[in-house]
């Protein structure tokens, strides 16, 4: 249990590391001169960078176990990471600084999943990976208003120093704590080819890519933009908000883990959530501008309904031989956030695309179309799958 408690306090950095920009963007852009596309790049870079290093992380994950892998990576990379962004100088420093974190926080969720299915019972998988990323959204919060005051209060690149050194002794700890499982011989055996050879997995692919990736956009990315803009908010009133999509975020990720047992499916659970999602994304893109308190319901639906990451995990999860569970993850792991590294840079060529001057809302009304399309695209693929029952 301490090794859990250690890896959750590692996820909850990887999930503030994940979203902190939103809050940031208007300090960013008048001191280092960073545009919408700039954000969107730095954004997707921490994505693309955690995405590209899952095929790595499952294969050590199997061979090494999760305390060399996640204490390691963290330690360099996040850390390092980290001290980067707090001395950048311009946009490239705040876009390598955000790729070198997003390297340092992927092994985090995975080495904590594979001491889950190794130690628990398969129909306990989506219970206990989404009670922990639940907890682990604290990350979220963290970094919505909290995040704002402790700027106002000490200036970004202090607390941007102050997060390495956190992230460091963190990955000390993950070092010294965590208890790897037993490494069998069939742990050295399979590749990321044999994985690709299980049909049941490709309609599950879309999806996977795309669910996660819209609540993670508007949290992470464009709720700042878009609130400044629009509504002509400041730091605090923006960091206000998106604390309200981060708790939402909680509540829903939690709320779907023992959703798959209730109702003895996991395809339908997911197809329910993400049709929410897509509604949100509609009004949203007909209503741009809609009233304050309403824009902030949608958003917080958003991340409510579309937080059924684990879910989706166990589905796939079920088709994965024992030995390679620690690549099928990972695999899965690269679909979702490689997905919103793949969402993130297109949604900034989106909004600079249709964006009309002297008239912001055009810009985020593609940005909402653009997320139901490509929603609604994978809904349709997913409802071939096979669902895979806990019981």
């Amino acid at each position: 249990m301490a090794g859990i408690t250690i890896l959750g306090f590692a996820y909850v950095l990887s999930q503030f590391y994940r979203s902190f920009l939103a809050v940031l963007t208007p300090l960013l852009t008048s001191e280092l001169g960073m545009s919408e596309s700039d954000l969107s790049t730095a954004s997707g870079a921490w994505f693309a960078t955690f995405a590209l290093a899952q095929f790595p992380v499952g294969i050590w994950l199997d061979k090494y176990g999760p305390r060399r892998t996640a204490s390691l990576m963290h330690g360099l990379f996040a850390a390092g990471g980290a001290l980067l962004f707090a001395t950048a100088e311009g946009p490239m420093q705040i876009i390598a600084a955000m790729a070198a974190i997003g390297i340092g926080c992927a092994p985090v969720l995975m080495a904590t999943y594979i001491l889950f299915a190794r130690n628990y019972s398969i129909a306990m998988f989506a219970t206990l990976a989404s009670t922990f990323v639940g907890v682990g959204m604290i990350g979220n919060v963290a970094g919505a208003e909290p995040l704002a005051i402790a700027v106002e209060a000490w200036g970004w690149r202090d607390v941007a120093f102050g997060l390495a050194l956190i992230s460091l002794i963190t990955s000390i700890g993950v070092f010294a704590i965590v208890k790897d499982p037993p490494v069998t011989k069939h742990s050295q055996k399979g590749s990321f080819l044999e994985l690709f050879k299980i049909r049941q997995l490709w309609p599950l692919f879309p999806l996977i890519a795309v669910s996660y990736a819209v609540p993670a956009g508007i949290r992470g990315l464009w709720a700042g933009p878009y609130l400044d803009q629009i509504y002509g908010l400041d730091i605090l009133a923006i960091g206000r908000i998106v604390l309200y999509i981060a708790l939402a975020q909680i509540v829903g990720t939690i709320m779907y883990g023992p959703m798959d047992r209730i109702f003895n499916t996991r395809k339908w659970v997911a197809i329910v959530a993400n049709s929410l999602v897509l509604a949100s994304c509609i009004w949203l893109a007909l209503n741009p501008d809609a009233a304050l308190i309403s824009v902030t319901l949608a958003f917080v639906g958003m991340a409510l309904f579309g937080s059924a990451y684990a879910v989706q995990m166990a589905h796939g999860k079920s088709y994965f031989p024992a030995h390679m569970v620690g690549r099928g993850l990972t695999l899965l792991n690269f679909f979702s956030i490689g997905g919103v590294a793949v969402m993130q840079f297109a949604s900034g060529l989106v909004v600079e695309t249709f964006s009309v001057p002297q008239n912001p809302t055009a810009g985020y009304s593609a940005l909402f179309a653009f997320y139901a399309i490509v929603i609604a695209a994978a809904l349709a693929i997913y409802l071939w799958s096979k669902d895979a029952k806990p019981r």
